[in-house]
C-alpha cells in the first residue's frame, strides 16, 4: 500500500539499524508500521525572552533555529523537527504516531498528532526533554513510529477536504490559528 500510494517518500522497506558501519536507532518498515527519521532542521525553545507559550499567538522568537546530525535540547525545554519523510495519507488510512522506547527510556518524549485522511506533508516532530540534564535526538535516525489504521470504508469528510491548515506543509511549522 505504501508504495502504490507514494505514502512515504522516501521509503524504506526494510528495517535499518546500522548506516554507514555505525550503529543508528533503527527507522523504516516495522512489523506493523513505519520507523520516522528526524531531519537535520531543528528549532530550539528558548525563554530568553520570558514570554508566555500562547497557541494562538505564538512568537517565533521564542525558538533558535539549528541544523545538524545532533540536536542538544536543553533540561526540561523542547525542540521542534521534521520528519525525512513525507507522507501522502490515502482517504481510508489514519495514522497514529508514538515515540521510540530507545528515546523514552532516556527521557526524551516524541509527541505527533494523528495524520488524517488525506493529509500529506513532511511531520512536524516535538521533542521533550524531562529530564534536569541536556539531552540529545539524533538527525537521521529513527525517533517514532507510525503505525496505519485502515478502515473498510473512505471518511466522510477528509483533512484535505475540510481545508486543514497543516496541509502540505514543508520544514518545521509552528502553531497555526
Amino acid at each position: 500500500m505504501a508504495l502504490e500510494h507514494r505514502m512515504i517518500e522516501p521509503f524504506e522497506a526494510g528495517q535499518v539499524k546500522e548506516l554507514a558501519g555505525r550503529r543508528v536507532v533503527s527507522y523504516g518498515t516495522s512489523s506493523y508500521g513505519y520507523d520516522i527519521r528526524c531531519s537535520t532542521e531543528f528549532k530550539i525553545f528558548t525563554n530568553i525572552n520570558s514570554t508566555i507559550v500562547d497557541p494562538k499567538a505564538f512568537d517565533e522568537k521564542n525558538f533558535v533555529d539549528y541544523r545538524g546530525d545532533v540536536c542538544i535540547i536543553p533540561p526540561n525545554s523542547f525542540a521542534l523537527a521534521r520528519t525525512i519523510e513525507y507522507f501522502r495519507i490515502p482517504r481510508n488510512v489514519l495514522t497514529i504516531c508514538l515515540g521510540k522506547s530507545t528515546y523514552a527510556r532516556c527521557g526524551i518524549i516524541v509527541n505527533v498528532t494523528p495524520l488524517e485522511p488525506e493529509w500529506e506533508g513532511h511531520v512536524t516532530l516535538e521533542f521533550s526533554n524531562t529530564t534536569p540534564l541536556p539531552a540529545r535526538v539524533y538527525a537521521n535516525e529513527g525517533v517514532a513510529q507510525v503505525i496505519f489504521i485502515e478502515s473498510d470504508e473512505p471518511c466522510e469528510t477528509s483533512y484535505r477536504e475540510r481545508g486543514g491548515k497543516y496541509q502540505g506543509q514543508k520544514g518545521v511549522t509552528l502553531p497555526r490559528i
